[in-house]
């Protein structure tokens, strides 16, 4: 039986195990000739601390969206040059695990997810759970950690 997946989701946040994740996401979306589907998710849980040092709060949004893009345009040229024909970029803020499992996964019509086994911040994931252990939990569809 021959099983290919049509959108592969990988979650980029600049980290090393992300970075691992985004190569097989490649690796697996030329394989299956699948839709890449590059995602960041600008964490905005702090935002309100830094709103009380700044006057306007939406240069920040603005300049984390700017390099968000830039970021994403990166890993999609490589994944392009690589072999994947068909990639897609998603910028979303919020909460990353929340806006991965509610938002992003649901709309895109995701088969699978794939995912760094840690991400930037070992306080969010005493405190608050990991992305990945979230996506683990709560998925809709196959989620592969990388490790």
């Amino acid at each position: 039986m021959d099983f290919q997946y049509k959108n592969v989701l990988i979650a980029i946040d600049g980290s090393e195990p992300s970075e691992k994740a985004f190569d097989r996401a490649v690796h697996i979306a030329k394989r299956d000739k699948s839709q890449l589907i590059l995602a960041h998710i600008v964490d905005t849980q702090n935002f309100s601390i830094i709103k009380s040092y700044l006057d306007n709060l939406n240069d920040v949004y603005k300049q984390a969206e700017i390099d968000a893009h830039k970021m994403l345009d990166k890993y999609a040229q490589i994944a392009k040059e690589a072999g994947v024909s068909e990639v897609k970029e998603i910028v979303k803020f919020g909460l990353p695990k929340n806006v991965l499992i509610d938002e992003i996964i649901p709309e895109q019509n995701v088969d699978v997810i794939i995912l760094g086994a840690t991400g930037t911040s070992a306080v969010e994931r005493v405190f608050l759970g990991s992305v990945t252990d979230s996506a683990f939990r709560h998925s809709k569809c196959e989620v592969l950690v990388v490790r």
